[in-house]
């Protein structure tokens, strides 16, 4: 089985695999660190932004000196691999299973 391809495009650029790898890994170390601080991770790395998006089905990190920092949103899933799917849009808050759910109010007898 092949290793996945992650990809980083640095102002336009897509940086070589074995800078992207690095790249990720250190976006997944300071994310888990702290939760949601892209803007911290982008002036740690000398950007000004960087987003999580998707390309054509596969995961990638834009990173640029120019455009301004945007909160940490859903990622819009598009591109071939996903045509016929309607949009499908994936949270950033991982899935339902992880989330805790507000208990239901006790029904009346």
């Amino acid at each position: 089985m092949s290793e996945r391809r992650l990809l980083v495009r640095a102002d336009g650029e897509l940086l070589p695999d074995a800078d992207a790898r690095a790249f990720w890994k250190r976006f997944s170390d300071h994310m888990e660190a702290n939760q949601g601080d892209l803007a911290g991770f982008a002036k740690n790395e000398g950007f000004a932004s960087v987003r999580p998006a998707v390309e054509n089905g596969s995961a990638i990190l834009i990173a640029s000196h120019s455009e301004t920092q945007v909160p940490y949103a859903s990622v819009s899933v598009s591109g071939p691999a996903n045509s016929g799917r309607g949009g499908r849009q994936r949270s950033s808050a991982g899935s339902p299973k992880n989330q805790s759910r507000a208990p239901r109010p006790a029904k009346k007898r």
